[in-house]
């Protein structure tokens, strides 16, 4: 097999502080048309440590360290719950476009007409896509909108003369929902899926009680599961009075396909930094609209955007909204993206997107089962999630595979979660791969697998082949270096 990763030739790169010498310049002022006159060095202060350099050092310097840099336009990123995916450049394109991209969000609504339509227009095609019936596009990452919804929750029990303490997170919820709910002033209990990777109707209603303000549900779930017993669990949950949340972070398998609404969920949030093809990773910046049933709607984050005869305007009368939850009306450029990337799709081409990434999930689960661990042996939904159990004979971990991944090329999958399964290996190709990446990915892995019986060692010190080798992860975690 022909790797991917290659030995050529890789550029190393001092800091600035090395590159520069005194008395460069990238820049060439225009004469003075006044006399120098030195400033007070009360009103200077220290002076900055800055290098001195000339336009084609900084050049150098920073195509040099791009291509240290590993991104989804470099090659497939299969990491398991996040869906990383290709976003089209058109979309980031429209985004750029000067009246959009210079709009001042202190405007009045009169001469931000466009900017609010489109925003109310996309608020319309996420209920459309969901089934749901109101959505904010205020919340501005999957956690805020985790937030969002438990501040939901809370102001509608509130509303109808209800407190509770408890909110239920199986174990195959996204690891920021008990925080969410943390922050929300709620003990989360923890509820255990069954043997086959989903929860159990059973198990919910063992612990929902009147106590309880609702159920914080991930479908598909971390095990790239979809939760067959959805339904029956919001009737449980609704019968006792709670709330049904779901974590849409997974939407990416089930868009145009599955009807929230009918799944007896009440809020959901959405990552246009993820299902809607906006730029993912690097910290943001992301976007994550919380979309609701009309019971709800009273209670949404302000301002809202209404429209009359065909004008568009920004109002606060909401008497039981939650508040402000960011800075003017979201993170406007993503929704840009996101708007387009539906637009240019079309009901169709979201529902084939999450065929596809279903058919990739499953392929590939199904051409590696044979060498690697399938805890759960079912039909997945977008990802597949495998352990290192057949590899525990040779003293082989999943880190060790995951490092060996690098040397041929290929960014690592997401490692050790979902923690309900030991030494887990999650992988999300998504619907953007074809065939042909796809089957050199399934080759390399079935590779590292052989290598881990004849050579261990190898995966030991892997990578072998980067610039840096294996860091010392506890200590960067205990001891970060926060300098250059």
């Amino acid at each position: 097999m022909k790797p991917v990763g290659t030995t050529g030739l890789i550029l190393n790169e001092p800091l600035l502080w090395k590159r520069g010498k005194k008395g460069r310049s990238g820049y060439s002022l225009p004469k003075r048309d006044v006399d120098m006159a030195k400033m007070d060095d009360h009103l200077i202060g220290n002076a900055p440590d800055l290098p001195d350099l000339n336009e084609v050092d900084v050049v150098r310097h920073f195509t040099r360290l791009s291509t240290w840099n590993f991104g989804v336009d470099t090659g497939l990123y299969p990491l398991g719950s996040c869906t990383m995916k290709y976003n089209p450049k058109t979309n980031e394109r429209q985004a750029a476009l000067p009246g959009i991209a210079g709009a001042h969000p202190l405007l009045p609504d009169q001469l931000s007409q466009g900017a609010l339509k489109l925003i109310y227009n996309l608020q319309n095609y996420l209920a459309e896509i969901t089934g749901l019936d109101a959505v904010t596009l205020q919340p501005a990452a999957g956690a805020h909108g985790e937030l969002t919804g438990m501040l939901l929750f809370y102001a509608y029990h509130k509303a109808n003369g209800k407190r509770h303490s408890k909110i239920l997170v199986p174990d195959t919820a996204h690891g920021t929902n008990p925080a969410s709910a943390s922050l929300c002033g709620y003990r989360s209990i923890p509820v255990k899926s069954n043997e086959n990777g989903i929860l159990s109707p059973e198990a919910v209603a063992e612990v929902m009680d009147d106590d309880t303000a609702g159920i914080m549900v991930t479908n598909p779930n971390t095990l790239g599961l979809f939760e067959e017993n959805i339904k029956e669990i919001a009737d449980i949950v609704h019968s006792r009075g709670g709330l049904m949340y779901c974590d849409g972070a997974n939407m990416n398998a089930i868009m145009g396909v599955v009807n929230i609404k009918e799944m007896g969920i009440d809020v959901l949030h959405l990552n246009l930094h993820k299902t809607f093809s906006t730029p993912h990773g690097g910290g943001g910046p992301g976007s994550g609209p919380v979309c609701v049933r009309k019971k709800l709607e009273p209670f949404l984050p302000v301002p809202r955007i209404i429209e009359e005869n065909g004008t568009y305007s920004l109002t606060h009368d909401v008497p039981n909204t939650i508040g402000k939850l960011h800075a003017f009306h979201g993170n406007f450029g993503v929704m840009v993206k996101a708007y387009c990337y539906i637009l240019t799709m079309g009901a169709e081409g979201l529902k084939k997107a999450s065929q596809l990434a279903v058919l990739n999930a499953n392929y590939i689960k199904e051409k590696l089962k044979d060498v690697l661990h399938l805890p759960y042996d079912r039909p997945c939904m977008h990802e597949c999630v495998f352990s290192d159990k057949n590899q525990s004979d040779y003293n082989i971990t999943t880190l060790d595979m995951a490092k060996r991944l690098i040397d041929y090329g290929f960014h690592p999958p997401t490692i050790y979660f979902p923690l309900v399964v030991h030494g887990a290996i999650m992988i999300e190709p998504t619907e953007t791969e074809s065939l042909e990446s796809i089957d050199e990915f399934i080759e390399t892995f079935k590779c590292i697998v052989e290598e881990a019986k004849q050579n261990p060692e190898l995966l030991h010190e892997a990578p072998v082949k980067t610039k840096v080798k294996r860091l010392d992860e506890t200590a960067a975690a205990r001891k970060p270096c926060l300098r250059g």
